[in-house]
């Protein structure tokens, strides 16, 4: 295939991806997508099957492990349908830190859920690498080393959100509002049982 139908067929396939404003041929013949703010409707159903995890659990587009815990990186964000600005707004996470699970991935669009299970799909800017959990049990005591024994620092309820220092087979340090200790890890959601954090 030459060249020029090379770059016949790419346009033609970005064409029936974004429509026809969707292709434009640059100066050096190369397809461009034009105006990236304002995206597609996408099909759902194609749209989650090519955002799953791959054959070792890594994300398709990122290639960092899936699932995996983020937190949100802006104070509201709206989760949406599908991956794109015109599909629907199901649900608005409001809280800044908040702790949430990727299950999927689609170009800038990442599938999120909160401790509740509620989320969608929201756009990759509104949310951070920066590790953080929530108290899900009813308290949660802080204690000055990794054991039962050890002294009690200071007390957080639950939803309390915090962030992420360290974390053993059965114990994370965390930062809450400037106190920090020692919580048992079964207290907390936003880490998984089996996972170490250093």
């Amino acid at each position: 295939m030459r060249a020029g139908q090379e770059f016949l067929a790419i346009a033609a396939i970005l064409a029936a991806l974004f429509g026809p404003a969707g292709a434009a041929q640059a100066q050096d013949g190369t397809a461009v997508l034009q105006d990236a703010a304002v995206e597609p409707e996408l099909d759902l159903d194609a749209a989650v099957e090519a955002s799953v995890a791959t054959a070792d659990g890594r994300g398709p587009v990122t290639n960092l492990p899936m699932p995996r815990f983020v937190s949100m990186k802006a104070s509201e964000g709206n989760a949406r349908r599908g991956p794109s600005l015109s599909h629907r707004i199901d649900w608005v996470f409001r809280h800044r830190d908040m702790p949430l699970r990727v299950t999927a991935e689609f170009g800038h669009w990442r599938r999120v859920e909160d401790r509740d299970g509620a989320g969608g799909w929201v756009h990759y800017s509104l949310i951070s690498g920066v590790r953080t959990v929530v108290v899900s049990a009813e308290t949660a005591d802080l204690r000055a080393r990794d054991n039962a024994a050890a002294p009690v620092q200071a007390r957080a309820m639950a939803g309390v959100i915090a962030r992420l220092e360290q974390c053993g087979p059965d114990w994370c340090r965390i930062n809450a509002g400037g106190q920090k200790g020692w919580v048992q890890k079964s207290a907390l959601w936003g880490v998984d049982a089996d996972e170490l954090v250093e």
